[in-house]
């Protein structure tokens, strides 16, 4: 940090576990990534190539290159990974995976359906090679899962290997945990927190109202994903009680009350 202040709440240090930072990238050009590391890597933990942009981005493997000399691991979206398999094209994704040397995987099922027992199935296959991140709600906002349902499902994915579950939100933040609104479903939240220990999940949180609902809730080190890259530093000063919303929730009871001085 640049300067000295008391009263900080103490960041996780990286490689962290938990108060992860994912980011997604929806396709920024190679000046914009450099860019965008130099002052934000620090903060970002997980970079998503989101949907599946890594399909269509130029300058691919130069791009997962950059991000990788700063120590920071890449992996691509979902909607790719259910894009290899509804064309029964599984051990391609696999091939592809290892020839861009992807450490990370995400395994999702939110544009097609899979059989739960067969998704555990493809977890537990690529855990064995790569960190598996796994995702569980629908991208369909009228598929309304139950909380039950949703504790279920996370439980049973991080048996079969996964090593955190992403809680579903698109990169809009307007499903799964949220309504369409981008309302947390407060319910739901803390029911699967009963159940699900929170550091083994990474809430999709794009809007700052969510950020900051989770440090309320959770606290700083709180793992956050689906953060835009223009949002990384914000976000971070959200984590530290350095922007207005969260500016109270670690100061002391005395340094809580208004600061008169002669200046």
């Amino acid at each position: 940090m640049n300067f000295h202040l008391s009263n900080m709440p103490e960041r996780t240090a990286k490689p962290r576990t938990n108060g992860i930072t994912m980011v997604m990238d929806k396709g920024n050009g190679l000046e914009g990534v450099k860019d965008f590391l130099s002052v934000a890597a620090p903060y970002v933990d997980i970079v998503k190539l989101g949907f599946g942009t890594a399909y269509v981005t130029d300058h691919l493997r130069e791009k997962i290159d950059l991000y990788r000399s700063y120590g920071i691991p890449v992996y691509f979206g979902g909607t790719l990974f259910e894009a290899f398999l509804v064309r029964n094209q599984f051990d391609d994704y696999l091939s592809v995976v290892k020839e861009f040397g992807i450490e990370y995987v995400e395994v999702s099922d939110g544009s097609i359906t899979i059989p739960h027992i067969e998704k555990c199935g493809y977890i537990e296959k690529m855990a064995q090679h790569v960190t598996v991140l796994s995702e569980v709600g629908s991208k369909d906002a009228a598929h309304i899962i139950p909380p039950y349902k949703w504790i279920e499902l996370m439980r049973a994915e991080l048996e079969a290997g996964s090593t955190y579950v992403i809680a579903e939100a698109r990169e809009a933040g307007n499903v799964g945990i949220y309504r369409g609104s981008g309302e947390v479903r407060e319910g739901l939240v803390q029911e699967i927190l009963t159940q699900i220990p929170a550091e083994q999940i990474l809430w999709e949180a794009p809007q700052k109202a969510q950020q900051v609902y989770f440090m309320e809730l959770l606290g700083s080190n709180v793992n956050l994903g689906n953060i835009a890259p223009t949002d990384v530093i914000p976000l971070e000063t959200l984590r530290v009680g350095l922007r207005s919303d969260t500016f109270h929730l670690y100061l002391d009871k005395g340094n809580k009350e208004t600061v008169q001085t002669d200046i």
